[in-house]
């Protein structure tokens, strides 16, 4: 087997690619996007066929190349379910297996705490980390739903639970250390060697870390496996039109899933309420749709930015406060509500058929 450990100076951040040398299929852990020529000539000098382009999780300090890999060579793209990158051809689940080359197996460990939809790959005796667990050090657990607790519970009783010898393989490393194992991190990592859950949830709460300086642009384009706003509707044709070689849950699934834990009200008892007030109405549509046309007093919050904006605005501040959400036809919105009730709010609503079904109702009304 050819195994390659690649390395964004920019980003820090390591880039894995996996692949048979005889029977070509190759698998990318973690892609950056200004890499994508290195990729491809590295893949045509070995004669590959990239069968996968997956993630540990949806990056805050650089952007995919996932998109960019699935457009020019055909791969699927691979993002964990709970990570809301819903134009990824598989959402992940715990527990999956990819199966490569053969006999091969890339198994999925969840590893949640980084963010909610972190994920660890193991291959063989390597484990591929992501952000969860780093060499001396883990990733931060301060923005998109991280969880000091629960990442302690992912390291400590997921990942220090494999064999000793098994190598870790980090998404990042600062001071451009390769590779670490299982034993050297459990007895000697200054955050969680001999701490308990609560000394470990004390460091990570007092860590008053910096934004990351690309958070506003990687995130909402990772969850679109890395792709700007003009490519993103041909992404999502592309997953129609070509589904996984393996079962995995599509995005209708997502959506009927949200849609049974979240209230959905029609435009009619929408348009009650607003006369009615207070209420704070949310378009989750992109920035393009909504200069198109939206609903008059609408908040511009598109789906892949909700979790980083809403505690900075004001018209959200009360979590107990009627929040209406709408997209193009109601999906996104659904997404959108089950998330904002994860993050506590009490009160969430969401449109059924979006601004298509209003614009149809205000058309209605002029004919009247």
């Amino acid at each position: 087997m050819l195994f390659k450990q690649l390395f964004d100076q920019e980003t820090w951040t390591y880039t894995y690619l996996i692949a048979d040398p005889v029977g070509k299929d190759a698998i990318f852990i973690d892609p950056v996007n200004t890499h994508i020529d290195e990729y491809i000539e590295l893949l045509e000098a070995h004669g590959l066929q990239l069968k996968y382009s997956l993630e540990t999780h949806v990056h805050a300090d650089h952007i995919t190349a996932s998109g960019l890999l699935r457009q020019r060579l055909g791969a699927h793209t691979g993002v964990s379910g709970l990570c809301g990158a819903e134009s990824a051809d598989i959402q992940i689940q715990d527990g999956d297996i990819f199966q490569f080359a053969g006999n091969e197996q890339l198994r999925v460990i969840a590893t949640p705490g980084h963010t909610r939809g972190s994920i660890s790959f193991l291959w063989r005796d390597r484990l591929f980390t992501g952000d969860s667990l780093l060499i001396g050090g883990c990733g931060r657990t301060d923005f998109q739903g991280g969880d000091a607790g629960v990442l302690y519970d992912s390291i400590t009783q997921r990942l220090f639970t494999l064999p000793d010898e098994t190598l870790v393989y980090p998404g990042h490393d600062y001071q451009q250390r390769w590779v670490s194992c299982i034993m050297q991190e459990r007895t000697t990592n200054p955050r969680l060697a001999g701490k308990s859950r609560e000394q470990f949830i004390e460091i990570m709460n007092t860590l008053n870390l910096p934004k990351p300086r690309l958070i506003d642009e990687a995130v909402p384009a990772n969850r679109y496996c890395g792709l700007d706003e003009n490519e993103r509707q041909d992404a999502v044709a592309h997953r129609d039109a070509t589904p996984p070689v393996r079962a995995t849950t599509k995005t209708e699934d997502l959506v009927a899933e949200a849609k049974r834990h979240i209230v959905e009200i029609d435009v009619a008892k929408s348009k009650q309420l607003l006369e009615e007030g207070p209420i704070t109405l949310i378009d989750t549509r992109e920035e393009s749709e909504y200069a198109q046309g939206h609903i008059e007093q609408a908040l511009l919050i598109p789906r892949g930015m909700l979790e980083f904006k809403v505690g900075n605005m004001p018209e959200l501040a009360d979590q107990s406060k009627t929040v209406l959400i709408y997209c193009r036809s109601g999906n996104r919105s659904a997404l959108a509500a089950q998330t904002l009730q994860q993050l506590g709010y009490t009160h969430v609503l969401s449109m059924a058929g979006g601004f298509e079904a209003w614009k149809k109702s205000q058309a209605s009304d002029r004919t009247v």
